[in-house]
C-alpha cells in the first residue's frame, strides 16, 4: 500500500470515521482478493497504473460474475475480454451494467470514464476479416482513455487504399497494424511513418498461413525499424501497450 493511501487511513482514525481495527486490517491487507478458484489483484493499478483486466476465455458465465463483484470495490473500468455471445449474455443477467460488444467480444463497464486523450492511436487493418481483433485493440485502448482512429481494410493486395489515409495515420502517436495472410502490411506502414509501431499477426488465411504463423514470421523479421509484435491476435496486448505509449507522448507535451 502506498504511503498517501496509509496517511488517508490514518487521518479517517484520528477524526473516528475509521476504527483502528479496521484500519489495521486494511494496511496489513495481502494485495488481492482470495476467491478459491481466482485471487484479484487489488493493487495492479497502483504498481502499473492499470487495473487488473479480466481475460474471460476458459472462465465460467459463474466464475466472471463473482471475479467482477469482487472488483467492485475500487472504482475502475472494468473490462472483460474474449466472452463469446452465450456467456455474455448470462453474465449481463447478473451484471446489466456490463455493456458487450459482439463485434470485440469485451464486456465493459465504465465506472469512471476518462478523458480522451489529444494524441490519437491509428489502428490500421489489412482486411475486414482482421476487424475482431482490431475492434479489441481500440475498445481496450479507449477504455484507459485514449482517441482512436480505425483505418480499416487498407491492406497491401489494393495499396493505394493505404496511401489514402496516410495522413491520418501520420498524425497518431502510435500505430497498430493488424493483419493476417503474409503479415506485408506492418513492414509497408513501418516504412512510412515515424511513430512507434505495434503490429498483430491474426490467425486469417488459408493453409500455409498457419493460423497467424506466416504472418507473424513476417513482421518478426520485417526490415522496416521501429515494429514491436505481440502475439497472435493478441489485440487486447497491442491496445494495452499503445495506451502506455500514448500516455507517456501526452504527459511529454
Amino acid at each position: 500500500m502506498d504511503a498517501e493511501k496509509i496517511k488517508e487511513l490514518l487521518q479517517l482514525v484520528s477524526e473516528q470515521k475509521l476504527s483502528p481495527e479496521d484500519a489495521a486490517e486494511t494496511i496489513h491487507n495481502d494485495g488481492f482478493t482470495d476467491l478459491g478458484f481466482a485471487k484479484i489483484d487489488t493493487e495492479r493499478g497502483q504498481r502499473t497504473g492499470m487495473p487488473e483486466i479480466v481475460y474471460g476465455e476458459g472462465k465460467t458465465a459463474t466464475q466472471i460474475i463473482r471475479i467482477v463483484e469482487a472488483m467492485l470495490g475500487e472504482q475502475n473500468n472494468i473490462l472483460v475480454t474474449r466472452v463469446d455471445g452465450k456467456k455474455a449474455a448470462a453474465v449481463r443477467t447478473k451484471l446489466p451494467h456490463l455493456h458487450y460488444d459482439t463485434a470485440s467480444e469485451i464486456l465493459l463497464w465504465e465506472r469512471n470514464p476518462q478523458m480522451k486523450t489529444q494524441g490519437k492511436i491509428a489502428i490500421v487493418t489489412a482486411g475486414t476479416s482482421d476487424l475482431k481483433v482490431a475492434e479489441e485493440a481500440a475498445i481496450t485502448a479507449e477504455a484507459f482513455g485514449n482517441s482512436v482512429d480505425r483505418i480499416y481494410d487498407v491492406g497491401v493486395a489494393g495499396i493505394h487504399r493505404l496511401f489514402a489515409r496516410l495522413e491520418q495515420i501520420r498524425a497518431a502517436q502510435v500505430v497498430i497494424v493488424i493483419a493476417g495472410m503474409e503479415g506485408a502490411l506492418a513492414s509497408v506502414v513501418g516504412g512510412l511513418v515515424s511513430t512507434p509501431i505495434i503490429a498483430v499477426p491474426t490467425s486469417v488465411g488459408y493453409g500455409t498461413a498457419f493460423n497467424g504463423l506466416a504472418a507473424l514470421l513476417t513482421m518478426l523479421n520485417s526490415c522496416a525499424t521501429g515494429i514491436t509484435v505481440v502475439n497472435i491476435d493478441n489485440g487486447f496486448g497491442a491496445g494495452y501497450a499503445a495506451s502506455k505509449i500514448n500516455h507517456l507522448a501526452e504527459a511529454a507535451k
